[in-house]
C-alpha cells in the first residue's frame, strides 16, 4: 500500500504521526507539507504562486518517493483541496483519494476563510495576518486553544499525552515556517477553484464529512461530492473538522473498508449518514519550488 498524507492549513506533517489511519501504517506512507509550511520553503520563488507549479512539485515528490507508482492520497481540509487538484491534473499518479473536511475552492459558498478575508484587507491585511499567525503559534496554550476551535465536542477525549506531544511538534514546525510564505499560499488558495472540474476526476473518492464542521461548511462538502462521478460520502454526526481525531475508530474502519474491499464501481455515487508500533513518516520536501 502506497499512501501520501497532506495536512490542513497551518498544520504540519507531524500531525499524521498520531492521526494517520491505522491501515496506512502497514505500507509505505509519506507525509508531505503544504507549500510554505516547514520544511517546504518558497526561498528563491519569485512572483505569484501558480497551480501548475504546486501540482508539479507534488508530482515530482511522488515520482521520487514511489518510483512513479500511483498512490492513495489522504487529504485533510486544505490537504484535500490539493489532493483533488493532483487527481485532476495527474491522475496517472493517483489510485484513490480520501478526503476529510475538504473543500474544492478557496472561497466556499456563503463563507470565506478568515485568513483569506484578512489578507484581502487593503494595506494592512498581510501585516495583520502575519501578526495573528505569529501570536497563535507563540505558545503551546495559544496553539491548543486555537486547535480546539476545530472540533465539535471539546470534551471528546481525543487529547492524550501522545497527541499533545504531536501537536507540539506541529507547532515547532510552524515556528520554523515563514508567515509571509504561508500568506502567499493562502492568497493562491483564495483565488483557486477546482469545482468546475470535479466531474473530470475519474478516480475513486471517499469523502468523510463531520456534520458539525464549523470550519468548512458541510453543505459545501456535500456539494463537492455531488459533482464527483466516483464517490462514497459518509457524514458523521457530532463530529467537527477533525474526524480522524474526534471519531478515530469509525474513520479507521471506513478507510480500511474502502481500501481493502475496493472502491465503488465506475459512475456510482453513494451517501451514508452515521447516527450512532507506528511506521515513521518521512517529510521530504517536494521539488520544484
Amino acid at each position: 500500500m502506497r499512501t501520501v498524507l497532506i495536512h490542513g492549513m497551518v498544520m504540519g506533517p507531524s500531525f499524521w504521526s498520531s492521526f494517520a489511519p491505522s491501515i496506512v501504517r502497514e505500507g509505505r506512507s509519506v507525509a508531505y507539507p503544504l507549500p510554505g509550511h516547514s520544511p517546504w520553503t518558497l526561498d528563491g520563488f519569485g512572483g505569484i504562486l501558480r497551480t501548475e507549479d504546486i501540482v508539479d512539485a507534488y508530482a515530482q515528490a511522488i515520482e521520487r518517493d514511489f518510483d512513479g507508482e500511483p498512490v492513495t492520497l489522504i487529504g485533510h481540509s486544505t490537504g484535500g483541496f490539493v489532493s483533488l487538484l493532483l487527481a485532476r491534473h495527474r491522475p496517472d499518479l493517483v489510485s484513490n483519494v480520501i478526503l476529510m473536511g475538504a473543500f474544492a475552492c478557496g472561497r466556499f459558498e456563503g463563507q470565506e476563510r478568515m485568513a483569506s478575508r484578512i489578507l484581502r484587507l487593503p494595506l494592512l491585511g498581510r501585516h495583520l495576518f502575519i501578526r495573528l499567525f505569529t501570536r497563535w503559534i507563540s505558545t503551546r496554550e495559544n496553539f491548543r486553544w486555537g486547535s480546539l476551535e476545530t472540533v465539535f465536542d471539546k470534551n471528546v477525549g481525543w487529547e492524550t499525552e501522545e497527541t499533545a506531544a504531536t501537536m507540539e511538534k506541529v507547532r515547532e514546525q510552524l515556528l520554523n515556517s515563514k508567515a509571509d510564505e504561508i500568506a502567499a499560499f493562502v492568497s493562491w488558495m483564495s483565488r483557486t477553484s477546482v469545482l468546475a472540474e470535479l466531474s473530470r476526476i475519474d478516480v475513486p473518492v471517499l469523502n468523510i464529512i463531520g456534520a458539525r464542521d464549523a470550519i468548512v461548511p458541510p453543505a459545501h462538502q456535500i456539494h463537492l461530492s455531488g459533482r464527483l462521478p466516483r464517490v462514497q460520502t459518509v457524514i458523521l454526526d457530532k463530529v467537527g473538522h477533525l474526524p480522524m481525531a474526534e471519531a478515530r475508530d469509525k474513520v479507521d474502519r471506513l478507510i480500511g473498508a474502502f481500501l481493502l474491499l475496493g472502491p465503488l464501481t465506475p459512475k456510482s455515487n453513494q451517501t451514508l449518514t452515521d447516527i450512532s508500533q507506528a511506521t515513521p513518516f518521512a517529510n521530504p520536501v517536494p521539488r520544484g519550488l
